[in-house]
């Protein structure tokens, strides 16, 4: 069966929602309805709205952390400030953007966003993503007895590529990866490290039909995605890797010696 994908339509919403409420009127306004072993893709952005995860850069009070990050990477020192406190780790950066890590995602500016924001206001990553994400899909559960998958997805800058495509920042009751280890290739040999990134793949077809603008369509059912769906509690540690595995972090942070 085809993989197909139902984008959805939505209000847009300004201040702190139930966005599990908000997806069923969603889903009526749009005549759609969720099936068994739907996939729903659900943008981070859209749920930092609902946890009124929204800041007003003028209420942002710089420390001297923040004015220093903000001459060094000639960032806004309320941007600055908030990269900061959003932050586990800074690896480095070049004007306008400083690369960082929080819960293990890597991300320009730890994930602020000003865009789909009103003037002088910033949207951060969501709280808990995993739990928020485990909570629809059991609220989805109990009201239409189905078992789906929910991603939580953003859209990202890929190294070296022009750009953004979809990355899952969390999810729940689908298999993240699909460990190919040991299978074979087209000409017999064994995979040795491939993992097929499940989630991701999902949240950047679903991104594409998302958008990145205007279009207030925070919601979409994948529909025969053939991924593998569970009941076990997914966390972090099943998608993610720490700081010490970034490829590129430590790949370019060992330059050759000759």
């Amino acid at each position: 069966m085809q993989l197909t994908v139902f984008p959805l339509l939505a209000k847009r919403m300004d201040t702190k929602f139930d966005v599990f409420e908000t997806l069923l009127k969603t889903l009526e306004n749009n005549n759609e309805s969720l099936k068994e072993g739907d996939v729903l893709v659900i943008s981070t952005k859209y749920i930092s709205n609902s946890q009124g995860r929204i800041v007003d850069l003028e209420k942002i009070i710089t420390s001297e952390e923040g004015k220093k990050v903000a001459k060094e990477y000639r960032l806004k020192p309320e941007i600055a400030e908030i990269v900061i406190r959003e932050s586990d780790k800074i690896f480095g950066g070049i004007g306008g953007f400083v690369i960082t890590s929080s819960d293990n995602i890597m991300a320009p500016n730890a994930g602020i966003d000003k865009s789909n924001a009103k003037k002088g206001l910033a949207i951060l990553y969501p709280t808990n993503p995993y739990l928020t994400a485990e909570e629809i899909r059991r609220k989805i559960f109990l009201k239409f007895f189905i078992h789906i998958g929910v991603i939580l997805a953003d859209s990202r800058l890929m190294p070296a590529r022009i750009g953004t495509s979809g990355v899952a920042v969390s999810c729940a009751g689908i298999e993240p990866v699909l460990d190919m280890r040991a299978k074979e290739d087209l000409d017999g040999n064994p995979l040795k490290v491939t993992f097929q990134a499940v989630v991701d793949n999902l949240a950047t077809i679903a991104n594409h039909k998302m958008g990145e603008g205007a279009e207030s369509k925070p919601f979409a059912i994948v529909r025969n995605s053939e991924a593998i769906l569970t009941d076990r509690k997914i966390n972090q540690i099943a998608i993610e890797n720490t700081p010490e595995q970034f490829v590129y972090v430590s790949g370019l942070s060992n330059p050759p010696k000759f």
